[in-house]
Formats: structure tokens, sequence, C-alpha cells
């Protein structure tokens, strides 16, 4: 059983982190889950804040899609804290990945069982990310997806952005290293995967 409080992190332009905040606080409370949260308004970046609470919480909740839970951890690595998931983003590919339930309420019943499993992170450049890295195209296409869009559309307003991008997408050169290999070559995206949706 966890006694110190959890440091929850929505993220307020995930599609559904601004609208769900009343939900999350609500079912948290009922599934008696004690949470701290940051300043209204605070530009702390997820990373810094569980660094600087580490010694005062016994887990990290983090509500958002794939963007939130990999701006979360470098900290998390740092901290070995353990993390619980809020499917609150457009695609939700980490949480699918590994069975997570994407209903809300679910989700939280899955945090206040206390049951944890250890998951793989990937790594790009020093980075970590948990499900997908990328650079190129679908970073241009992450970037250029407005929060209102993401809300208004959800999945499909991935493809409308991509359909206006790729016009103006162009090739770039790349150097790649991996398993004891370097190669070049010319592309205009390049994912590096470390789940089953993308």
């Amino acid at each position: 059983m966890i006694n110190k409080p959890a440091l929850l992190l929505v993220n307020p332009n995930s599609r559904s982190g601004r609208t769900a905040l009343p939900q999350v606080r609500r079912l948290l409370n009922e599934a008696n889950i004690s949470y701290l949260e940051l300043p209204p308004n605070s530009n702390e970046k997820p990373r810094d804040a569980i660094l600087r609470r580490a010694a005062d919480i016994g887990r990290v909740i983090v509500g958002g899609g794939d963007g939130s839970l990999n701006a979360a951890a470098s900290g998390l690595l740092a901290t070995n804290l353990p993390l619980g998931v809020l499917p609150l983003g457009t695609g939700d590919d980490f949480a699918r990945t590994v069975g997570l339930p994407l209903d809300l309420a679910e989700a939280i019943n899955v945090i206040a069982s206390g049951k944890t499993s250890p998951v793989d992170l990937g790594m790009a450049n020093d980075h970590p990310f948990f499900n997908v890295a990328s650079m190129g195209f679908s970073a241009d296409l992450a970037a250029s997806l407005t929060e209102k869009a993401r809300k208004r559309w959800g999945k499909l307003g991935y493809a409308i952005a991509a359909a206006r991008l790729l016009a103006d997408s162009r090739l770039f050169t790349a150097t790649l290293e991996h398993d004891g290999r370097i190669e070049r070559f010319r592309t205009f995206q390049i994912a590096v995967g470390n789940g089953r949706f993308y």
C-alpha cells in the first residue's frame, strides 16, 4: 500500500485533459487515492515536477497521451517511482499496447489496486520514451495538430493535418546508429517503436 500521495500530472492540452480533470479528481477521491497537483498555470515541466517532489510522493499519475507520458519519462526513470496512466490522449497508443483500460473509471481502479508491472522504455538520443520516438513528418504532424483540432476531430484530425503537411514535406539526410551498425539514408520520417500501436 502506498502511503504517500501521488503526483497528479494531467496535460490540459491532451484531447480530454482539461474537460476530464473534474471527473479525474472525483474518481481519485472516490478511490481513496490522495494526490498533489501543480499550481494552476504552472509552467513546470513534468520531469522537473517529479524530481522536485520525489521524496514526498509515492507514485506519479499522468493523464494525457503518449506525449504526456514521454514528458514524464526521464523523471520517472530517475526516481523509479511507479506510474499510473489516465488515458486522456487522442490515440492512447501506450495504454493500448500494455492493455490498460481506456475507460477513465476503470483506469483509476487499476491505479487504486496498486498492482504494478514493469515496462520497457525506449531510448533515442538519450531521451527515454514509452511508445515511439520520431522525427521528420510525424513530429511535424504532432506539432501542427492543434488542441482544438484534436478535441474536435480526434484521430481523424491526424489525417486532416497529414494531408495538409504532405505537400510541404522534404527529404532529409539521417544517420542511424543501431545494433553495432551505422546507416545513412534520405527520408522524410524516422520512427523508433517500442509498442504495438502508432
